[in-house]
């Protein structure tokens, strides 16, 4: 697969990617994006809270420094990230930050269920409340609550008042203020009733330390569940970063040295012993052998190594012994290019994010205004003890409309989707073309290299009179020997088959759509397609015939013209992938109509649509004519993908809503394209777009379940359903609810990591 060039930019301003250490909701996102955005120079800054990664594009007076020095302002931390080892910091972090959380969740559970039992056992079991009663004292049992919940506050809970604090006292609230206020408005007024209850109106002398040390305890263990989930969302960078090997072999001197990974250089001679992993690309010099690549590409079958072959760094080498001339290391192997590519994507923002940043701006300070809204209503037409019933409504209002699930609804269903997409063979260049190829309602595909194996062999050559075929073929092979094209090299092959000897060309030239030119052995030669012959006022009729029944075969004819004058019908044919028809048929299932552009022969065309059931052709083109087909086909707000592998490909690949690039093809093809499939399988075409409707889906039910939760529980929650119904929503309730919230769109995103199944059950 090429690939050497596929995450070259060509914008002339710096792009710098950091981590960002601190953000725990949708509203931390906004707050960074918009203090990134204020330094001067900054073009465009995307922050994800599931990556916790900010992606910045700059130029002119901003710089590195400049842009983490915004960010440290507003409380968070950043840090550059180091390309290749940053995988594995940040899944050392995770694993800290985890074993924190564990050791907070634990202390914060042993100090919270005998306060909870001790206030809430009363409540539960009547009995309880009068041996607590007669024999610790109401008053002695709220000292004891007082000393437990203000240990559950000043240790595990400190993170909140830490980050929250600071965040009010700037005016951009966030999710830790939310329940800093909250946890700190229970203690407040339950210290005031514990200690001097006469400030308190009378009858209004409660205490609720159980419920500020519930919320710090089931928000912890929501963040624990949040943190292992998403801690599983990147599966698929970090198998990938895993298949490196840390150590390679490498022949010097004579005798093998074992040496670091980051030690290799280009030119080395490495030894891959039978059952090791390839540690870096490069070229086989000397053995055979069998490499599974199915890692890389997708393909589950091995693929033969000889001497000349190309290998790719992390595959698994058989039962040979391969020597490998290291091509490309470190940062330039196909490998790490691939875990930059799905990185990229899984930072990006879909279009459907721009709801969640609009609402998520305003989102915490209107519902502290809501807050203090329901604590004055409650207060003002409360029933008695109103203030009270201000406190706890207040209170679970602030704790139970967390943003945390608005903000991880969207990247968290982005990074598994991209993720298990890479694990089947399909590299998404951008986060957003899986928004745009969900949409897709038309897959227009190129012919040669795409439908087909792209290895075209002579099948027949027809030379008009009593001319000598071998004659003719040999002054054809010798100008295509000039050529890039594959009809070029069957040709080449062919006449090298019959034992012919080539003789050098000149003056060649290379027409796009047409055929070429070249002067061999003194004698003019064109070769090319019947528009060729009709330029050059040659008529083909004396071969039509048989071009025709050739070409509904689905043979590709070519004419020959020497001096001027037609010299032969050239028959090649290009053999259709073995999975090309289950791909086509997968398409069908999904609702989408296939097209198939090529500049082949209309009557070749025909032929292989009908056998593979390709809806609609157009056959014919010049590369210049993909691009009309193209918008022809959009015709009505149509969404169309189109699928190439050439370099002909390059203008549609980008004209298209979505270009998806075969992973065998060129670097030009592929740098054209938003999607790329590392194998020549088509079927890869199916499983990109199940995928995308996948995630899709997979986000709308994340943003539906976060708005839904917020719009259904925050009115119960401020006390709407009291009036009618007698029911209020407790503060450790809020509390559970908030955590649960978090942790179902992150689970609910970790189900993509089986989609795709049955493509792939499909394409083997």
């Amino acid at each position: 697969m090429s690939l050497a060039s596929s995450t070259a930019s060509a914008a002339p301003a710096e792009r710098l990617t950091l981590g960002v250490e601190g953000m725990t909701c949708a509203s931390c996102v906004a707050r960074v994006e918009k203090a990134i955005a204020r330094v001067p120079g900054v073009r465009s800054a995307s922050v994800n809270l599931a990556t916790e990664r900010a992606d910045v594009t700059f130029s002119g007076p901003a710089d590195a420094d400049a842009i983490k020095a915004a960010i440290g302002k507003i409380g968070y931390a950043a840090r550059p990230i180091v390309a290749d080892t940053e995988t594995a910091v940040d899944s050392q972090a995770k694993d800290a930050e985890a074993g924190k959380l564990k050791r907070d969740l634990l202390v914060a559970a042993v100090l919270t269920i005998p306060l909870f039992v001790l206030e809430m056992g009363g409540h539960l079991v009547p009995a309880w409340h009068h041996w607590v009663g007669s024999t610790i004292g109401t008053q002695a049992s709220w000292i004891v609550q007082f000393v437990l919940a203000t240990m559950v506050l000043a240790g595990p809970g400190r993170r909140f008042f830490a980050k929250g604090f600071p965040a009010l006292m700037r005016g951009a609230p966030d999710m830790n203020a939310l329940v800093a206020v909250g946890t700190l408005a229970a203690w407040t007024y339950s210290t005031v009733a514990t200690f001097a209850p006469g400030l308190l109106p009378a009858g209004s002398t409660h205490v609720y330390f159980e419920a500020a040390a519930v919320i710090v305890t089931l928000i912890l263990a929501g963040r624990l569940l949040e943190v292992g989930a998403r801690g599983r969302t990147n599966l698929a960078v970090r198998r990938l970063i895993g298949l490196r090997p840390a150590t390679a072999h490498v022949l010097r001197n004579g005798s093998t040295v074992e040496i670091p990974l980051a030690a290799v250089a280009v030119g080395d001679l490495l030894l891959v012993r039978p059952g090791d992993r390839v540690p870096v690309d490069g070229t086989v010099t000397d053995g055979s052998s069998h490499v599974d690549e199915s890692m890389v590409s997708g393909e589950p079958m091995p693929v033969d190594k000889q001497t000349g072959s190309e290998v790719i760094g992390g595959t698994v080498n058989g039962a040979g012994a391969l020597t490998v001339r290291a091509t490309r290391v470190g940062a330039d192997t196909v490998l790490s290019q691939i875990v930059r590519m799905v990185e990229d994507a899984q930072g990006a923002k879909l279009p459907i994010q721009a709801l969640v940043d609009q609402v998520t701006a305003w989102f915490v300070p209107a519902i502290m205004a809501l807050a203090a809204l329901t604590f004055g209503a409650w207060l003002v037409f409360g029933p008695e003890p109103a203030l009270a019933f201000a406190l706890v409504n207040a209170v679970a209002v602030l704790i139970i409309a967390c943003p945390c699930a608005m903000g991880l609804a969207t990247p968290t269903a982005i990074m598994v989707g991209t993720g298990r997409a890479a694990e089947l063979g399909v590299l998404f260049r951008r986060g957003d073309a899986l928004q745009t190829l969900s949409g897709a309602s038309v897959v227009a595909l190129d012919k040669t290299g795409t439908l087909t194996e792209g290895r075209p062999s002579l099948r027949a050559i027809h030379a008009v009179g009593n001319s000598d075929p071998d004659a003719i073929l040999r002054l054809v092979a010798a100008a295509e020997a000039r050529s890039e094209h594959p009809v070029a090299h069957a040709l080449v092959q062919a006449a090298q088959a019959r034992g012919l000897s080539l003789p050098p060309a000149e003056d060649f030239r290379a027409e796009a759509g047409f055929g070429i030119f070249a002067r061999v052995d003194g004698r003019d030669v064109a070769v090319g397609a019947d528009r060729l012959m009709q330029r050059l006022e040659l008529d083909p009729a004396p071969l039509a015939a048989q071009a025709e029944a050739l070409a509904a075969e689905g043979a590709t004819p070519l004419y020959a013209a020497i001096d001027g004058r037609l010299a032969a019908l050239i028959v090649v044919a290009d053999a259709i992938k073995p999975t090309t028809p289950a791909a086509i048929a997968a398409m069908h299932r999904l609702g989408l109509t296939v097209a198939m552009i090529t500049g082949d022969n209309r009557h070749t065309a025909d032929a292989v649509a009908r056998r593979l059931g390709i809806d609609s052709v157009v056959a014919e083109v010049l590369p210049g004519g993909k691009v009309d087909a193209i918008r022809q086909l959009q015709a009505g707000g149509r969404r169309v993908a189109y699928v190439g592998d050439g370099i002909n490909d390059a203008p549609a690949l980008a004209a298209a809503d979505i270009g998806i690039a075969i992973g065998t093809g060129t670097d030009i093809a592929i740098e054209s394209a938003d999607v790329v499939l590392m194998s020549g399988d088509l079927g890869g075409v199916p499983t990109a777009i199940a995928l995308s409707h996948a995630t899709l889906k997979t986000i709308r039910q994340n943003l539906f379940w976060a708005f839904a939760y917020n719009a259904a529980l925050v009115p119960v929650a401020a006390g709407v359903l009291y009036p009618a119904f007698g029911l209020l929503l407790s503060p450790a309730l809020a509390a559970g609810a908030m955590a649960l919230s978090s942790v179902f769109v992150v689970t609910n995103a970790l189900r993509l990591r089986r989609a795709g199944a049955a493509s792939q059950e499909a394409r083997a």
